[in-house]
């Protein structure tokens, strides 16, 4: 941990404005929070968060200073005096929220704060004016001493009570900070566990997805499951225990969607060519990256099994499980209130899970084959293959042989591979297009048309069409077979 504390430089030069503005109104900023305790672990995070409390009229302020500055500014919660400024600068985007004390004064504000290790408070000036804050730090609840300690405990009997999203943040905060709860705060999210049915699906999918952006997601989940909390989030999970799933597999349905997640972080703990990394790091959307998308795809990849179960003969089969895993992590998608474009991947993951293990039955793969699966992944593809070779690794069953284990590596690798290559080509002008298709065989819009254009562009991937004339001779033999 950093004995020094200071802000950067340009985060001083921001803060600077901002105490600037509040000196002239004659208001005391508190910093709290998350900013200082990143600072005495000596952690900097990528786009800087800043919380600041305020007496009253904290949306206020928030908003004459918005103007002033020319910043984004937006009203989080008016009930509770709660606003957020936003500021691009040098390449990082800055936010600064604004939130009226909750209670008469400071001390009884930190009380309300979820946990000691953020209940931490600096007078803004304090901050700027000193090139090493620590001991004008106010810590009236052994925050400091937590950090230390690197401990998760709640200020005050009534914290999960006040806000049942703490249930799931005590857990995210572990699982980023690498720290450990403590037992009675463990005790009390146990007992508030349920009343995370009461928190916003928006809310419980920030605090999700920061669990899924770490390398410890598996950890965390099974911590949350041990305590019940996480079937009170996904009640699907319920019906996925204990379903066994045959020779081929050594764990049920649930434990396998687990060890399917930590073996894509061992995967991506392996990882060590830059255009992987490059792929998984691309952010979706909001703050949230393909690898943490990716991550959220395991985990809901198999949700469609206990729907699909069937026992017969002896032999239990989950067919088409990966199409109504499709329909059930859609509604969870739309359920957290992801964007469109996360909703999009999660779509292609789930949906072709299977498709590179089919490829892999074959040793050597048919163009055809391999032109069908990168046309159907699309942008997913790379993630489909990471997420099969976890999926397979986390099949150990007596069936599971050493032979198919290593086809199936070899296959995958080989894939994974090509799409790397392609990706950095140029994607070939189409041969031909609708209305030339339609002129040239006198055809009417139908789903023929698609048809003939789907295949002209297939056969142009695997290279059995090169021009425009080859294409419609290709085109001219499906219509004479249709």
């Amino acid at each position: 941990m950093k004995s020094n504390l200071s802000f950067p430089a340009e985060d001083k030069k921001l803060l600077k404005d901002i105490y600037s503005f509040s000196e002239s109104r004659g208001l005391k900023l508190y910093l709290v929070g998350g900013v200082l305790r990143d600072r005495i672990l000596g952690r900097q995070r990528e786009n800087p968060d800043f919380d600041f409390a305020i007496k009253k009229n904290a949306i206020r302020f928030g908003r004459a200073l918005a103007r002033e500055l020319k910043y984004g500014f937006v009203v989080l919660d008016k009930k509770h005096g709660s606003c957020r400024l936003v500021k691009k600068y040098k390449s990082k985007t800055y936010t600064f929220d604004f939130t009226d004390f909750r209670g008469k004064d400071l001390l009884n504000d930190l009380k309300h704060r979820d946990f000691t290790i953020n209940a931490i408070a600096l007078r803004l000036e304090d901050g700027l004016n000193s090139s090493d804050f620590s001991k004008a730090l106010i810590d009236f609840y052994g925050g400091k001493d937590d950090i230390r300690k690197k401990l998760i405990r709640e200020v005050n009997k009534n914290s999960f009570s006040e806000d049942p999203l703490r249930v799931l943040r005590a857990f995210s905060f572990s699982c980023a900070l690498g720290f450990n709860i403590e037992n009675n705060t463990l005790r009390l999210a146990g007992l508030s566990k349920n009343k995370l049915t009461l928190v916003s699906s928006e809310r419980i999918r920030e605090e999700l997805f920061k669990v899924f952006a770490t390398g410890k997601s598996y950890d965390c989940l099974c911590a949350l499951d041990k305590l019940k909390a996480l079937e009170i989030i996904f009640p699907e999970i319920k019906k996925m225990r204990k379903i066994g799933q045959g020779p081929y597999h050594h764990l049920d349905v649930w434990q396998h969607t687990l060890e399917t997640v930590r073996q894509l972080e061992i995967i991506f703990d392996s990882l060590n060519n830059e255009d992987i990394i490059t792929y998984l790091d691309k952010v979706i959307s909001s703050d949230r990256k393909r690898r943490a998308i990716l991550k959220f795809g395991a985990f809901l990849h198999d949700f469609g099994k206990p729907r699909t179960l069937r026992r017969q003969k002896g032999r239990t089969t989950f067919h088409g499980h990966e199409r109504v895993g499709l329909m059930i992590a859609e509604d969870i998608a739309k359920r957290l209130k992801l964007s469109n474009d996360e909703i999009y991947s999660l779509r292609k993951i789930v949906l072709w899970h299977l498709r590179p293990g089919y490829l892999a039955d074959s040793k050597n793969p048919t163009p055809r084959a391999k032109f069908r699966y990168f046309r159907d992944t699309g942008s997913e593809a790379l993630s489909t293959l990471l997420l099969s070779l976890a999926d397979q690794r986390s099949t150990k069953g007596p069936l599971t042989t050493l032979k198919s284990r290593k086809q199936h590596e070899r296959v995958v690798a080989s894939l994974i591979k090509e799409y790397l290559k392609k990706d950095k080509e140029v994607k070939p002008k189409r041969l031909l297009n609708g209305n030339e298709v339609m002129k040239a065989f006198k055809l009417t819009p139908s789903p023929l048309v698609g048809k003939i254009l789907s295949l002209v562009e297939e056969l142009q991937g695997i290279g059995k069409v090169k021009d425009k004339k080859e294409a419609l001779k290709a085109a001219a033999k499906l219509i004479k077979n249709k």
